[in-house]
């Protein structure tokens, strides 16, 4: 400790937090509080991949070792009540000036629709109506599942600079003033101060006073980034083995987010209840009239069944669910064994040449669709163009979207011999006939878990499937998930509480 009881620095002498030793400042810190919804998931290492028979022949996740960091999940799936309250925000901000950032972000009730079956019931009252509004979220593609987690984040940020008294709360937000983290950060937000955080900087101090500055990321107030889990991480919380290890051993293996064979509870209380919602064999999707064994057909209310260890509901039935991978066959081979995800393409926040952060405006792609909107840090690839990014000499990357990362090269496409120009003009088909040959493509993105049409075998957390990053289902939804900031062990606590 240095003078007057300011911290002092191990490596200078000089005092912490005092404008006489120039203001620098080094924040108390003790933990990272838990989001609201999430669970804290302590990682830890376990085998990925299937353990049980590969009846479908896919050969797609074959068993290896890998560890996965510390993270956070919520504890269910996203509910109807949940998206519903996003859309209503949407539409209060955007639906005056933009009315497509909110047709961009409704579900698809149309996913409901089948040839051979009645399901209007489904089609106009599923999503709205209150009956359903516990009910997992479907007709959402994982382009709007990922809108989602961005929404989510800059709404919790907001609420935690309103309950410390940072900011004022407005009531009637617009797009040209909502909160934004990405944007409050670099000083552009136009929203009201209601008590700057003390500023030790002497530049910034006239006679004897500070106007004050905003929250920094370096105040450990912000919570990080609520996002889709990687695959990696929503299989090894599925299987929730930490209920099974003992002094570094895992007793027991799993097939399910519970320990042995069979889909019902073996506890005499509840003896013989089903432990998720899955379709039990061909016709039967809620059992006999009396006594139905799932109580539930299509979807169930997410709390329905018994969590696993992490406390996690409904990672094993009801809906599967969008993770953030893109989905490629041989993945035990081209994956890490620390933080395994498929999927990164590197972007960096556009500056002007004063190097001020420039805001996005709304911004169509050819199918008129929008692609980013008003009230945003504006990002770009990183390239060779630009002299800053530097990526002649890195040399952990070199370009911005490694999707593609040995997943082989221009000379093992299908267009090898058509010259350097061809193969740019095919641009995403360069490794994969997409729609010709094969479904597989850097938009195909991987669910997990089964689902409430689909059979036991799909329940098992190892198994995986794909689907188009623009496409929507009956059958999936989705959770968001957190990073773990720090120490992968700690007493997490809950948001508002301290």
């Amino acid at each position: 400790m240095g003078a007057c009881g300011h911290e002092r620095s191990s490596t200078t002498g000089w005092n912490y937090n005092d404008p006489h030793n120039g203001g620098f400042e080094v924040n108390p810190y003790q933990e990272q509080e838990t989001g609201p919804g999430l669970v804290f998931i302590e990682g830890g290492t376990f085998t990925m991949g299937r353990v049980q028979d590969d009846v479908m022949g896919d050969w797609n996740n074959v068993p290896r070792r890998v560890t996965v960091s510390s993270f956070y999940m919520d504890e269910t799936e996203v509910t109807n009540t949940n998206y519903r309250e996003y859309l209503y925000w949407t539409a209060r901000v955007f639906g005056p000036n933009y009315p497509q950032v909110y047709t961009k972000a409704l579900p698809d009730t149309l996913v409901w629709r089948s040839k051979l079956a009645y399901t209007d019931d489904r089609v106009k009252y599923y999503f709205r109506h209150p009956a359903y509004q516990n009910y997992p979220v479907v007709g959402i593609n994982w382009l709007q599942a990922t809108d989602y987690c961005k929404w989510r984040t800059d709404r919790v940020n907001e609420y935690i600079l309103v309950r410390e008294g940072v900011i004022d709360w407005s009531p009637q937000p617009s797009d040209a003033d909502y909160f934004n983290t990405d944007e409050y950060l670099t000083g552009k937000w136009a929203g009201k101060v209601k008590v700057p955080l003390p500023d030790y900087n002497p530049s910034n101090i006239s006679n004897g006073k500070s106007a004050g500055r905003n929250v920094k990321m370096e105040d450990g107030i912000f919570l990080p980034d609520y996002r889709l889990p990687t695959e990696a991480e929503w299989e090894f919380a599925a299987f929730g083995l930490i209920g099974n290890t003992h002094n570094e051993l895992i007793s027991q293996r799993r097939i399910y987010p519970w320990n042995g064979h069979a889909t019902r509870n073996p506890d005499e209380k509840y003896i013989g209840s089903e432990l998720a919602n899955f379709q039990k064999g061909a016709g039967d999707y809620m059992g006999v009239a009396g006594d139905l064994n799932d109580a539930a057909d299509y979807t169930a209310p997410v709390f329905s069944y018994w969590p696993n260890d992490y406390g996690l509901y409904g990672m094993a039935g009801n809906v599967s669910e969008w993770v953030m991978d893109v989905y490629r066959p041989m993945m035990p081979y081209d994956g890490n064994d620390l933080g395994s995800f498929r999927g990164n393409i590197y972007g960096t926040q556009v500056k002007d040449q004063d190097g001020i952060v420039i805001q996005d405006s709304v911004q169509y792609n050819a199918d008129s669709d929008i692609v980013s909107i008003p009230g945003q840090v504006k990002y770009r690839a990183v390239d060779n163009q630009h002299k800053e990014d530097n990526l002649a000499f890195r040399r952990n990357y070199h370009e911005s979207d490694e999707t593609d990362y040995l997943d082989g090269d221009p000379n093992s496409s299908m267009y090898f011999n058509e010259g350097e120009a061809a193969r740019q003009s095919h641009g995403k088909k360069l490794m994969y006939e997409t729609g010709s040959t094969t479904l597989i493509s850097d938009e195909a993105r991987v669910y997990k878990g089964g689902s409430w049409r689909d059979r036991a075998f799909w329940m098992s957390p190892g198994t995986r499937r794909f689907l188009d990053q623009h496409q929507a289902t009956d059958y999936i939804g989705f959770r968001c998930a957190m990073s773990r900031l720090g120490s992968p062990i700690g007493v997490a606590k809950p948001a508002g509480k301290y």
